[in-house]
């Protein structure tokens, strides 16, 4: 994806969603207010012109009114917590190889349901 691609989603997606004008012109102007741009190159990033290019700062005020940067956080913490819940489930499978596994065996069936519950919100969460 291009970085006008790129630009093009993210106004159309978060900067200036539907819903926050009546029609595709109010919301091209109410992207250009939001973020200091004039009307027209707006709407070029908009439309993705292939003539238009898109410098480093542009994308970062694009990203910071998008939220987009929050998201790429919120990722990382995701990634920390599938880590978490990948080392929890590699220590009870440790505990069942031990030999004294059947002591430990209630506990870790117990917990596995709530991995597995945990792993399918994780998933679903990386999806939206």
């Amino acid at each position: 994806m291009s970085s006008v691609d790129f630009a093009s989603t993210a106004l159309k997606k978060h900067v200036a969603p539907k819903g926050s004008g009546e029609n595709v012109k109010d919301r091209i102007r109410i992207a250009a207010r939001r973020l200091g741009w004039s009307f027209t190159r707006t709407k070029d990033v908009w439309y993705a012109d292939p003539r238009v290019s898109i410098s480093a700062e542009e994308l970062r005020v694009i990203e910071e009114k998008a939220g987009i940067t929050y998201a790429r956080a919120e990722l990382r913490e995701v990634d920390e917590l599938i880590a978490r819940a990948n080392e929890f489930i590699a220590r009870a499978d440790a505990l069942l190889a031990r030999p004294d596994a059947d002591r430990f065996r209630p506990l870790v069936n117990g917990c596995k349901p709530l991995v597995d519950g945990i792993r399918a919100f994780i998933g679903a969460m990386d999806r939206a």
